[in-house]
C-alpha cells in the first residue's frame, strides 16, 4: 500500500515526510539470448510456454525520514545506492512500491536537464514548452522569462532552434528553465557535473540563493565538498537502505570511512574477473592511500598505490615476475598502463613462489571521477594471469594546483603539471634574447615503487 499526498501547510515545519518507503522492480532474465529476430521467433514457437526468470530488485527499503522547512539536505551514496531512485519518486516520476509521502508544497525538479526540449523549436519556444512540462503557468514563465534568459547566457541564439545549439548551451538553457522554477521544495540530482566551470559556479551560486531563501531542498551530489559547503545535514544510502542521517559533515566523514570497507564487502570473487586462460596465481589485491589503509575514495592528486599479492606452486615458479596495472575511467574507457618490465624495475628477478607487488603513484595525474583497474601477472614477456576490473575506487575534487579552485572535470581524463613562461617586452620592439624563466614548481614523475 502506497500513498503520496501534497499539502500546502505543516503544523510543525516539516516540509518532507517519508514514511517505510519502499521501491521494488522485476528484472527479467532470458534463459537462451538470440542474436536475430528469426532465431527468437522459432525459439518461442518451439517453446511456447517457457518463461524468463524474474528477479525482484529492491532499489529502496523502509526508508523514514522527516526535512524540516527550509533545510538543506545532502543526500549521497555509491551508484546504485537508490539516490536517484528517491528523487524521482519524491518528484512523482515514478510512484513507490509501498509506504507513505506527505509533501508540504509544489515541488521543482532538476533532475535530468532538457528533458522536454524540442529539437525543431526555437529556444525561446522550449523555455515556454519545457517550463509548462515542469508546472509553471504562462504567467510564471513570462515574470521569469529575462531571468531565465540572463541566466543561460544564449540571448543571441533564443530564435534558433536548439538542435543547432552546441551541448554546453542546450544544458545551460535547460538547467536555467528548471532553476527559476519557483517551488517550496527543490530536489537536485548531479547537476553540477555540467557545463563548463564559469557556469557550474553560477550553479552552484543560484542553488546557494535558492538555499537561502527558505526553500527546502533536497541535493544529490557524489561532490562532498558541494555537499557539506550547501547542506546543513545529509542522508547516506546503502543498498536502497538509510546508514546515516545527521550533520553534513559528519555524513561525509562518515561515507569517506565506510566507502573501503563497503568496497571489501561486496568485492567480486576473483574467479569472475579472471580471464579463461589464466592460472589462479593472484591472490588478492587492494587499492591504499598514502597511509597505506585500504580506500575506495581519494582526493584527486593524492598518492595511490595498487597492491598485489601472488603465489605459485612450489614446482612453478616465476623466474622474473611482472606486474601490470591498466587504469580506466568511467565513460572515457582506457587511460594508461604500465607495468615493471616497461619502466625497467627488476628487483623481483629471480625464483619466485610467492610475494607481494606494489605500484606507487605519488602524484597520480587523474581528473575526479570513477576508475577500474586491470592487473597483470606476468613471468618476463609471457602472461600469468590477469584480473579484468577487480579493483575500483573513485577520485574526488582536489586543490591539485594549491591555487584554491579544482582542476574542471569535463576537460578529459587527466591534468597536466605545466611549466609556464612569460616575456614581457614593449611593443614593436623585438624581445630580448635571454632564457625562458620556468615555474619554480617541481615537476612529478610516476614512479613504480618496490
Amino acid at each position: 500500500m502506497s500513498s503520496e499526498r501534497t499539502m500546502s501547510f505543516s503544523s510543525n515545519g516539516t516540509a518532507v515526510s517519508v514514511r517505510g518507503l519502499n521501491k521494488s522492480f522485476t528484472i527479467a532474465h532470458q534463459a537462451k539470448k538470440h542474436s536475430t529476430l528469426t532465431e527468437a521467433i522459432l525459439d518461442r514457437v518451439r517453446h511456447p510456454f517457457r518463461r524468463d526468470e524474474r528477479e525482484t530488485f529492491h532499489a529502496l527499503k523502509d526508508l523514514s525520514f522527516d526535512v524540516k522547512q527550509g533545510e538543506v539536505v545532502g543526500i549521497i551514496g555509491r551508484n546504485g545506492a537508490g539516490k536517484s531512485t528517491l528523487l524521482k519518486i519524491l518528484s512523482r516520476i515514478t510512484g513507490p512500491t509501498s509506504g507513505e509521502i506527505d509533501l508540504y508544497g509544489r515541488v521543482g525538479s532538476l533532475l535530468e536537464v532538457g528533458t522536454g526540449f524540442h529539437p525543431e523549436l526555437t529556444g525561446r519556444e522550449n523555455i515556454f514548452l519545457n517550463g509548462a512540462i515542469l508546472g509553471m503557468s504562462r504567467a510564471e514563465i513570462r515574470k521569469q522569462f529575462d531571468a531565465i534568459v540572463d541566466f543561460s547566457g544564449v540571448e543571441k541564439f533564443l530564435d534558433t532552434p536548439v538542435k543547432r545549439y552546441s551541448s554546453g548551451m542546450y544544458v545551460r538553457l535547460a538547467f536555467a528553465v528548471a532553476a527559476h522554477l519557483e517551488s517550496e521544495i527543490m530536489v537536485v540530482d548531479e547537476v553540477l557535473a555540467v557545463g563548463d566551470a564559469e557556469f557550474q559556479r553560477k550553479c552552484m551560486g543560484k542553488i546557494k540563493d535558492v538555499a537561502t531563501g527558505g526553500r527546502t531542498v533536497l541535493f544529490v551530489s557524489h561532490n562532498l565538498a558541494s555537499v557539506t559547503s550547501l547542506c546543513s545535514s545529509c542522508l547516506v544510502l546503502k543498498e536502497g537502505a538509510l546508514a546515516f542521517v545527521g550533520a553534513a559533515a559528519e555524513g561525509a566523514q562518515f561515507y569517506t570511512d565506510s566507502a573501503a570497507r563497503w568496497a571489501r564487502e561486496d568485492r567480486r570473487d576473483l574467479r569472475l574477473c579472471r580471464a579463461s586462460w589464466a592460472a589462479p596465481l593472484i591472490q588478492s589485491a587492494r587499492v591504499l592511500g598514502a597511509d597505506e589503509t585500504e580506500q575506495a575514495c581519494l582526493p584527486a592528486g593524492t598518492p595511490l598505490t595498487i597492491e598485489m599479492t601472488f603465489e605459485t606452486p612450489v614446482d612453478q615458479p616465476l623466474r622474473q615476475p611482472v606486474m601490470g596495472a591498466v587504469f580506466h575511467r568511467s565513460g572515457f574507457g582506457t587511460v594508461c598502463g604500465v607495468n615493471t618490465r616497461m619502466t625497467g624495475f627488476d628487483d623481483a628477478t629471480g625464483s619466485q613462489t610467492a610475494g607481494t607487488m606494489r605500484c606507487t603513484l605519488r602524484r597520480p595525474p587523474f581528473l575526479p571521477g570513477h576508475y577500474t583497474v586491470d592487473l597483470w601477472l606476468g613471468d618476463g614477456p609471457g602472461d600469468s594471469d590477469v584480473l579484468y576490473g577487480y579493483l575500483s575506487f573513485e577520485l574526488e575534487d582536489a586543490d591539485v594546483y594549491d591555487t584554491g579552485r579544482a582542476p574542471f572535470r569535463d576537460m578529459g581524463v587527466i591534468f597536466l603539471d605545466p611549466e609556464w613562461d612569460f616575456q614581457s617586452r614593449s611593443s614593436g620592439t623585438l624581445p630580448p634574447e635571454k632564457k625562458p624563466q620556468t615555474s619554480s614548481r617541481q615537476s612529478h614523475h610516476l614512479p613504480i615503487l618496490p
